[in-house]
């Protein structure tokens, strides 16, 4: 068995490959090809934190696995990163463990890749400012992975900490074109922005409809069982898409409350959806029709993301003879 640990697989995993990767992915997924299971968790309340598994089978990428994943949100994200997790591939012929391999890389990687996906398919292109909400991992994969796709030339960093912020900006000036700044807040970030990443733990919302200027693009990753990123009115004006309707309508913890809450208050309907990613790829949905129209992204991670990082990881692990080899029997 293959075992991979997590500064491997990061060097392994190339951002463009893996945007490029996840569009078949996601078509697999809306056509029912894939296989993709209800996330289940087991809760630790006193911590506020949980324990997900996420199974899935990609027969495209011929990857069979599951990734246990945790959530805590109070650890400070820098020493002990709040989402931590582990990946197991499987033989999908035998059902023999092939891999096992780190799932914190492939998470933030997976993450911030679709939501630059949703973007190649929705944003504007001529979108030139990006605003980025929260100051974690996260958001760091949103803006490297976003400037792949669009014509980034100014990035703005909003959070609830002005000092980490700050950070975050000079450390991805050092890596992007574009230029960053830290603003002191959501508002000022959002004002003029042509897309807009929300990858925050918040409880209210940090998209806010009026600090939206039209034609903006949403992508939205955050998540927290107390609270919400988007506020109702921006999800009613906008053109919704997702990753896959079953998930992001299911119960806690694999659904939305981004848009469970304005379906429940009789806002929107469930058919308020418009589309799944996949359904844009296969051409079965359109995509934004107007200059001017919100689109939004809502994600809340999907099995055939981690699959479709995997394949790729393992492919690229095999062909340069790197991670250990280990006998479980």
């Amino acid at each position: 068995m293959l075992v991979l640990g997590r500064s491997q697989v990061e060097a392994l995993l190339d951002v463009d490959s893996l945007i490029d990767a996840l569009a078949p992915a996601m078509a697999d997924l809306s056509a029912g090809r894939a296989s993709v299971p209800h996330r289940v968790a087991a809760l630790v309340p006193e911590r506020e934190g949980f324990l997900a598994a996420m199974p899935g089978f990609l027969p495209s990428a011929g990857v069979l696995m599951t990734k246990l994943v945790s959530l805590f949100p109070h650890n400070d994200g820098a020493r002990l990163p709040t989402h931590q997790a582990l990946i197991v591939a499987f033989d999908p012929d035998t059902g023999e463990p092939a891999a096992l391999l780190d799932g914190t890389a492939i998470t933030a990687a997976r993450t911030g890749a679709c939501s630059a996906l949703s973007a190649r398919l929705l944003a504007r292109e001529d979108a030139t400012v990006l605003a980025v909400l929260g100051t974690g991992v996260q958001a760091r994969s949103h803006a490297r992975a976003i400037c792949r796709v669009r014509p980034i030339r100014q990035i703005r960093v909003a959070g609830r900490d002005p000092v980490k912020a700050a950070a975050l900006a000079e450390e991805l000036s050092s890596v992007l074109e574009a230029d960053v700044q830290a603003v002191s807040s959501y508002a000022e970030a959002l004002h003029g922005a042509d897309i807009a990443a929300a990858t925050t733990h918040a409880v209210e919302p940090v998209i806010r409809r009026s600090w939206l200027t039209p034609g903006v693009h949403i992508t939205s990753v955050g998540y927290n069982p107390a609270g919400r990123e988007i506020d109702d009115a921006t999800v009613v004006d906008a053109l919704v898409c997702v990753e896959s309707r079953q998930a992001v309508l299911a119960p806690l913890p694999a659904g939305s409350n981004d848009l469970l809450m304005p379906i429940r208050d009789g806002l929107i309907t469930a058919d308020h959806v418009h589309a799944e990613l996949g359904e844009l790829i296969a051409g079965g949905k359109s995509g934004r029709t107007a200059p001017d129209q919100i689109t939004l992204y809502k994600s809340v991670g999907v099995a055939v993301q981690d699959a479709a990082a995997t394949a790729l990881v393992i492919a690229s692990a095999r062909e340069q003879s790197i991670g250990e080899e280990i006998t479980l029997r």
